[in-house]
């Protein structure tokens, strides 16, 4: 299974999905979906744009547990 830690990296960093949606220039319904989890399928594009805007590594906003 995978999940998205955006939550947990956003809230350490003091980030909120408004400014990350400002900085990625992805819409803030899009964002919101990453951070309550609720993507069944991954842009690579956002995610990238992501990981870009916030300089992290994807391992950063996502987990995988069996």
């Amino acid at each position: 299974m995978i999940i998205i830690t955006l939550d947990k990296f956003l809230n350490k960093s003091g980030i909120s999905r408004y400014e990350l949606a400002k900085r990625t220039g992805i819409q803030y319904q899009i964002i919101d979906n990453y951070y309550k989890n609720k993507v069944r399928r991954y842009d690579s594009y956002v995610l990238d744009r992501i990981c870009s805007a916030l300089e992290c590594r994807i391992d950063d906003i996502i987990e995988y547990k069996k």
